[in-house]
């Protein structure tokens, strides 16, 4: 298995190459999903104010899975601090990051 390297040690490519990008990544997809959100409230409040009812039906169907899908994205954030203390316990990043604090 290929040993890790600290975060610090390589510029991450991608969204995933660390768990505080991805914390971040997160977030981010929270913040947009309440925006969706939103929006399709308005989209619903227009399709139900003209009658279209496959239209209201279909809002309803997606803004359904838009909040499940928030929900497991929430559900994520203490997946991954759990994660980010795990990795900084083995790496013994936590002496380091104490360390600097106190310098």
């Amino acid at each position: 298995m290929p040993s890790r390297t600290r975060k610090s040690q390589h510029p991450s490519a991608t969204p995933f190459d660390s768990v505080e990008n991805t914390q971040e990544y997160f977030k981010l997809l929270a913040e947009t999903l309440l925006e969706v959100e939103a929006e399709l409230d308005l989209e619903l409040r227009a399709a139900h104010a003209a009658n279209s009812v496959r239209r209201v039906e279909a809002l309803h169907l997606v803004l359904f899975k838009l909040k499940k899908l928030g929900e497991h994205v929430k559900a994520c954030s203490p997946l991954l601090n759990d994660l980010r203390s795990l990795r900084r316990l083995l790496l013994n990043e936590r002496a380091a990051v104490e360390e600097t604090k106190t310098r």
